[in-house]
Order: C-alpha cells, then structure tokens, then sequence
C-alpha cells in the first residue's frame, strides 16, 4: 500500500493495541508518514519487537482497563511529545463464542471492560490535551459487527456497538473545537485477533462479505490514516466502514 509523504510531519500519536494488527498497521504508517508514534499494548514483548521494527518514540506496556494507568500513560506520553495530535484507539478482545444462555459472565465483562470501558478510559485521558491545543484527531476502532450483532458474539458486538454510540457522542462534544471524533466499522479482516475465534465463526463472518474475501489490514490502516489526519476536517461524530460492501447503512 503506498503512503502519503510527509502527511503527519510534525504530528504525534498514541496507539492502543498497537504492537499487533490493525494498531501496529497504523502506527508503521503514520511514521513513515512523518508523524512520531507512541504504542500502548499489555504484551510487553511484542510491545518492544514492535517499537524497535516501527522505530516508535516510545512504547508503554499496560492494560488499558486499568484507568489509573491510562491517565499516567497520557501524561507520559504528553511529556515525551510535547503534545498529542491523534489517538487511535485499536485494543480489543472478540471474548467467548457462544449463545447468551451459555455466555460465560466473566467473559462478558472482560470483553465490555477492554472495548469499551478502556477505550473510554483512553479517550477521557487524551481529550483535555487535544482541547488545550485546539486540534485532536480520534480513531476508535468498532465493528461491523456493531452494527449488525454477529450471532453467538453478544458481548463483541454490544461492545462495538458501544463504542459507535460513545464515538457519536464525544464527538458532538468536541465539535467546532479543533478535534474531530470518528470509528471505524471493519468487517472481518486478517489480523491476530481470529486466533481468538473458531473457525466456524470466521467462516459465517466472511459469508456475510459481499466481495467474498476477508480484509486486509492495510486497507483498513489506509482508512484510519485518513481520518487521523488533517484532511478529515469536516466529517466527525460518524462512522467509516471497510466492509467490502457488508454494510447497508
């Protein structure tokens, strides 16, 4: 996938999730694209294979569920840039698959903690930084699934779902203050995070796409680039699919 030379020069940005799949797309792109990246993610070793291959500034390993933390690794992160210019928020667990009568609880609650409680935890953390300098750019990463609700995926998709309705409302909060608020809504796409899933469920999932293919991560990297940049001004509270046509609104 090409990049555009030069389009975050000057700019810095945290990334969650980001020494894997989507989160570490992103973040390899963003630096070749001139900008500075800060990767959050609990795996402390691929944390650190991942700065070292991307050439991050700086990498903080921690569980985003943890609020005291993700307020602490804000102000870390502020203090190694100066300022942060995008947060792309990308940590996410799919949790069990099974139907509502069987979800197991502690499932339930770790898939509702790490989506969407610890992307809140994130954004609130980030959010009086970007006001402060009139300029903000936030990626929250849902899902079709979102959307649509997968069968057997309760948690995963009321999670993301969460997540759509807490972007839409950050993002009316934040208008026509510099800082613009938008998700992504991926359908299925090659990424760690199907090592978390039967394969059954993958297949149903890529039975719903249009195209007759998983995604690929660098087309959705592609998208989260554009909207975490200066070119998305004027589209905000909203959602952007890569879906391969599975969406319908």
């Amino acid at each position: 996938m090409s990049s555009f030379a030069g389009r975050f020069e000057g700019q810095s940005a945290i990334i969650t999730g980001g020494a894997s799949g989507l989160g570490r797309a992103v973040a390899a792109r963003i630096v070749r694209e001139g900008g500075r990246v800060c990767l959050w993610d609990r795996d402390s070793e691929a944390l650190q294979e991942a700065a070292a291959a991307i050439g991050a500034a700086g990498s903080y390993a921690l569980d985003i569920t943890d609020a005291e933390r993700v307020a602490a690794a804000a102000q870390e992160s502020v203090a190694l840039f100066g300022k942060v210019d995008v947060l792309v928020c990308s940590a996410g667990i799919t949790g069990a698959t099974a139907p509502v009568e069987r979800y197991p609880i502690d499932s339930w609650q770790r898939v509702i903690d790490v989506n969407l409680n610890g992307l809140f935890y994130c954004c609130r953390a980030v959010v009086p930084h970007m006001l402060a300098n009139g300029y903000g750019r936030i990626v929250n990463v849902a899902s079709v699934a979102g959307k649509e609700g997968n069968p057997q995926a309760s948690a995963y998709s009321a999670s993301k779902a969460g997540v759509i309705g807490f972007t839409k409302s950050l993002g009316k909060e934040v208008a026509g203050k510099g800082v613009i608020v938008n998700a992504l809504t991926p359908a299925t796409f090659e990424s760690p995070i199907l090592a978390q899933l039967p394969q059954s469920q993958v297949d149903y999932m890529k039975g719903k796409i249009p195209m007759g293919r998983l995604g690929e991560v660098e087309e959705s990297a592609a998208m989260v680039c554009f909207m975490a940049s200066a070119e998305c001004s004027f589209t905000t509270a909203s959602t952007f699919d890569t879906s391969g046509g599975r969406t319908t609104y």
